[in-house]
């Protein structure tokens, strides 16, 4: 797993810049349908609706788009209907890849992660070709600063958590699937304070390829993520410090 934290660590510290690009508020407002349509518009009664508003306010985002994400996502308002989507592909030197996409525009959403990846090097592969060298798990991201990570162990171990990882800042835990709730709840019952959480995709295997296939995949991940319909990347990528080095000069 720890590509897929070294990836989040890369892409926290790139969080201001993406809020520049102005595509942050896209995300969040698609994160906050999405919650809405799923479990409600009521966030003390909806823990995703919760955080997922949390975030939008922590980007500074206006309370109208707020409340107007909220309402498409319980039908109180006009919006095109939302469809959650997995592809998969393939990198430079066969590393696998997973796209999940939230969309109301099949055809576009498809032909961006195409051009995507073949400007990336890569290519879509059929269904399942890819699905079955990973696992879904949840991935939950805290604020590492000031944390006592055996403490944070402690509790997420207890309520079921698989691994605990702790990288430059963040502290991620990693659930199996069906205890990702009972994790997450814990933690946020403990007062902890979650920046990320959802369900991942996660490799069985990593695989290590050159350094300058490894630089070419993150690019690629990196290309796939700036995409509006995109909620999230997975790959089995072994992210080494040589290409992080390349990838962040």
């Amino acid at each position: 797993m720890s590509g897929h934290s070294k990836w989040s660590t890369i892409k926290r510290k790139k969080g201001a810049e993406d809020a520049k690009r102005g595509k942050i508020f896209t995300r969040l407002a698609r994160d906050i349908t999405l919650a809405a349509r799923s479990g409600g518009g009521d966030e003390n009664a909806n823990p995703k609706l919760k955080l997922a508003i949390q975030k939008a306010k922590a980007a500074n985002m206006p309370k109208d788009n707020i409340e107007r994400a909220i309402k498409r996502g319980t039908g109180e308002i006009e919006g095109g209907e939302m469809e959650e989507l997995v592809y998969e592909g393939y990198g430079p030197e066969g590393v696998a890849f997973i796209v999940e996409a939230l969309t109301d525009n099949k055809n576009r959403t498809l032909a961006e992660i195409k051009h995507a990846f073949s400007k990336g090097g890569g290519n879509l592969a059929s269904a399942g070709s890819v699905l079955w060298q990973f696992d879904q798990k949840g991935f939950i991201q805290l604020k590492g600063e000031g944390l006592d990570f055996e403490e944070v162990f402690m509790i997420a171990a207890e309520a079921g958590a698989d691994d605990v990882v702790q990288e430059e800042g963040i502290i991620i835990v990693y659930t199996p699937r069906e205890l990702f709730a009972a994790v997450e709840q814990a933690l946020t019952e403990a007062g902890l304070a979650i920046e990320e959480s959802g369900l991942r995709w996660i490799p069985q295997n990593e695989q290590e390829v050159s350094a300058d296939a490894a630089l070419k995949n993150m690019k690629l991940m990196e290309r796939l993520e700036e995409l509006d319909d995109v909620q999230s990347v997975s790959s089995n990528l072994a992210i080494t410090d040589e290409a992080i080095a390349a990838f962040e000069s």
